[in-house]
Protein backbone atom coordinates (compact mmCIF):
# COMPACT_ATOMS: atom_id res chain seq x y z
CA UNK A 1 0.00 0.00 0.00
CA UNK A 2 1.41 3.40 -0.97
CA UNK A 3 1.21 6.50 1.19
CA UNK A 4 -0.66 9.29 -0.59
CA UNK A 5 -0.53 11.80 2.25
CA UNK A 6 0.07 15.40 1.29
CA UNK A 7 2.82 17.15 3.24
CA UNK A 8 3.20 20.85 3.96
CA UNK A 9 6.12 20.87 1.52
CA UNK A 10 3.82 19.51 -1.20
CA UNK A 11 1.31 22.27 -0.48
CA UNK A 12 4.01 24.96 -0.68
CA UNK A 13 5.31 23.59 -3.99
CA UNK A 14 1.75 23.37 -5.37
CA UNK A 15 1.13 27.00 -4.36
CA UNK A 16 4.29 28.00 -6.22
CA UNK A 17 3.07 26.15 -9.31
CA UNK A 18 -0.32 27.85 -9.02
CA UNK A 19 1.43 31.24 -9.24
CA UNK A 20 4.04 30.22 -11.83
CA UNK A 21 3.52 32.45 -14.90
CA UNK A 22 4.24 29.61 -17.34
CA UNK A 23 1.93 27.10 -15.68
CA UNK A 24 -0.78 29.72 -15.12
CA UNK A 25 -0.70 30.68 -18.81
CA UNK A 26 -0.87 27.01 -19.83
CA UNK A 27 -3.91 26.47 -17.58
CA UNK A 28 -5.59 29.63 -18.83
CA UNK A 29 -4.93 29.51 -22.60
CA UNK A 30 -4.79 25.73 -23.24
CA UNK A 31 -2.71 26.39 -26.37
CA UNK A 32 0.66 27.72 -27.43
CA UNK A 33 4.23 27.11 -26.39
CA UNK A 34 3.62 27.44 -22.64
CA UNK A 35 0.93 24.76 -22.81
CA UNK A 36 3.15 22.47 -24.90
CA UNK A 37 6.08 22.98 -22.53
CA UNK A 38 4.14 22.31 -19.34
CA UNK A 39 2.24 19.37 -20.81
CA UNK A 40 5.18 17.59 -22.43
CA UNK A 41 8.31 18.63 -20.57
CA UNK A 42 7.86 20.39 -17.27
CA UNK A 43 5.27 18.06 -15.79
CA UNK A 44 7.69 15.16 -16.01
CA UNK A 45 10.64 16.96 -14.41
CA UNK A 46 9.38 19.88 -12.32
CA UNK A 47 8.83 19.05 -8.63
CA UNK A 48 6.39 21.96 -8.38
CA UNK A 49 4.18 20.61 -11.18
CA UNK A 50 4.34 17.15 -9.63
CA UNK A 51 3.28 18.56 -6.25
CA UNK A 52 0.43 20.45 -7.96
CA UNK A 53 -0.81 17.19 -9.45
CA UNK A 54 -0.58 15.46 -6.07
CA UNK A 55 -2.38 18.21 -4.13
CA UNK A 56 -5.07 19.21 -6.64
CA UNK A 57 -5.58 15.88 -8.41
CA UNK A 58 -5.00 17.25 -11.92
CA UNK A 59 -1.97 18.00 -14.06
CA UNK A 60 -0.42 21.47 -14.04
CA UNK A 61 -1.57 22.15 -17.62
CA UNK A 62 -5.20 21.16 -17.09
CA UNK A 63 -7.69 24.03 -16.76
CA UNK A 64 -9.02 25.03 -13.36
CA UNK A 65 -12.73 24.24 -13.07
CA UNK A 66 -14.91 27.40 -13.05
CA UNK A 67 -16.03 26.96 -9.44
CA UNK A 68 -12.37 27.14 -8.28
CA UNK A 69 -11.13 30.01 -10.44
CA UNK A 70 -10.62 33.56 -9.16
CA UNK A 71 -12.51 35.12 -12.09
Amino acid sequence: MTDHSISDDDRKKAAFCMNCPICARARDKQTGIAYFFVKNVEGAFCPYCQAYAKVYGRKAHEPVPPQFSDN
